[in-house]
């Protein structure tokens, strides 16, 4: 854990998996709303620095990084406790850390071990985690220290569409769509807003591999508005949610992918 110790408290996001990709971008723009955040990285610790230092220039109050792996539950439950000692309180917590299969492989030819491991991080960490940052976020906001405590989960359009070679991760998503709207009914009472930010064909490290093959589908009408998607596209709607634009909705799924969820003749 690195990074100056905060000024008086301002509004706090964590964000896992925040070092890199989509999670990089969402800490970029929360920074750029006035966000103090806490970026939570697995391995990658020069990757991690390098984003906090963006966060501060970016206008973050102040940021700082918390190594965890959120597959591990005590891991997670660490993160939690680390966070909470270091700025005192949580606004938003973002659900973003995830994996792709370690390989595409055909649905008839899917491993345990992969599912074990895509599922692990991408549904079952995110669940339990989730799980006692809403204690906490009840907590918070009936002691008066969180006026408007929020959760996001990034999901991905995989949660509707079906891969044939990435079974475990299209299930993973799909299972976390569903944790969404079970936290979403469950915390509304408590004034505690959730919602799923579902992003299409994003262009991070983990599309890299298979770069060349949608750039020619999105050139091809793939989505209605023909270009990648950015982590900054996905990091200005958990802004906007951030920033309390949505205060009447929760369990809303916001689509950050050009359209493609869209059915069209």
């Amino acid at each position: 854990m690195t990074g100056s110790p905060p000024p008086a408290p301002s509004r706090v996001a964590v964000v896992t998996g925040g070092s890199r990709g989509i999670g990089r971008g969402i800490v970029a723009e929360l920074a750029a709303i006035g966000y103090s955040v806490a970026i939570n990285y697995r391995e990658d610790h020069a990757a991690a620095e390098a984003c906090r230092r963006e966060a501060e220039a970016r206008g973050a109050p102040t940021a700082s990084t918390f190594r965890a792996d959120v597959a591990g539950l005590a891991d997670g439950r660490r993160l939690l406790g680390e966070v909470l000692a270091r700025f005192g309180r949580i606004d938003l917590w973002v659900n973003n850390a995830g994996v792709a299969p370690a390989a595409r492989l055909d649905l008839l030819e899917a491993t345990p071990e992969s599912w074990d491991r895509v599922l692990g991080t991408n549904l079952r960490g995110p669940f339990f985690l989730t799980q006692a940052v809403a204690s906490e976020l009840i907590r918070l906001r009936e002691g008066g220290i969180v006026p408007d405590p929020q959760v996001v989960f990034i999901t991905s359009v995989s949660s509707a569409f079906a891969s044939v070679n990435r079974a475990d991760y299209c299930v993973a998503k799909a299972g976390l769509s569903m944790v969404a709207q079970l936290f979403a009914a469950r915390l509304a009472p408590h004034g505690i807003r959730v919602y799923e930010v579902r992003p299409g064909i994003i262009d991070t490290d983990m599309t890299r591999p298979v770069h060349d093959a949608y750039s020619e589908r999105l050139a091809a009408g793939l989505a209605p508005i023909r270009r990648w998607g950015t982590p900054e596209d996905v990091g200005r709607a958990v802004a906007a949610l951030a920033a309390g634009s949505l205060g009447y909705s929760t369990g809303e799924v916001i689509h950050v992918d050009g359209g493609m969820h869209l059915r069209t003749l």
